[in-house]
């Protein structure tokens, strides 16, 4: 026999379920154009998933859960980053005294778009991968962020001029990422 807890337990777990379906993609394809890491994204939006059923009451109950979810992923990228990048420091000093340095690399074949936004700093990246790749306005990406709708726009900006910069000219650099973080088709939760 289930008692009303029961009812109220398997009406959370099926709103889970239906919004882990709808958005692990996306959440995954989000966590994969901020750290550039493929196989990590998968991990990284499962990661983030498992923090929202913790508080599956709060996340179904706020007013833009999806962007909830954005954030979320958003700081557990920033956190890989950051620990990516101690630990490059970490074997950089250990390996510091070898002098294997490459005079004149082949700019063309190393310089691609995701290479070009790991660059970026992350507030810089967040807001051009939520903007172009995955279409979000001004708006959402703040509420996404936990930012201001100028510094969206300010971010945004000096990303995009700083990604042009690096990929040099021809096709703008909102065309090419766009191409990098494709649109989900309807049935994924995106936008075409």
């Amino acid at each position: 026999m289930s008692t009303v807890d029961d009812a109220g337990d398997d009406s959370a777990s099926a709103e889970f379920h239906a919004f882990f379906e709808r958005h692990h993609r996306e959440l995954a394809r989000l966590a994969h154009l901020l750290t550039g890491e493929p196989d990590a994204a998968d991990d990284l939006a499962a990661d983030a998933l498992l923090a929202l059923w913790h508080r599956w009451d709060r996340v179904r109950d706020a007013e833009h859960p999806v962007a909830y979810a954005r954030g979320v992923v958003a700081n557990l990228a920033r956190t890989r980053i950051r620990s990516a990048v101690r630990e490059r420091r970490r074997v950089a000093l250990f390996w510091s005294g070898r002098q294997d340095r490459t005079d004149g690399p082949d700019v063309p074949a190393v310089v691609d778009v995701q290479g070009a936004l790991r660059e970026l700093p992350f507030r810089k990246r967040a807001c051009v991968v939520l903007r172009h790749a995955f279409d979000l306005s001004e708006k959402d990406t703040a509420l996404t962020l936990g930012v201001s709708v100028g510094t969206v726009k300010s971010q945004t900006s000096k990303g995009m001029a700083e990604l042009e910069r690096r990929l040099g000219h021809g096709e703008p650099a909102s065309g090419r990422v766009r191409s990098v973080g494709a649109p989900l088709d309807a049935t994924e939760g995106g936008r075409r």
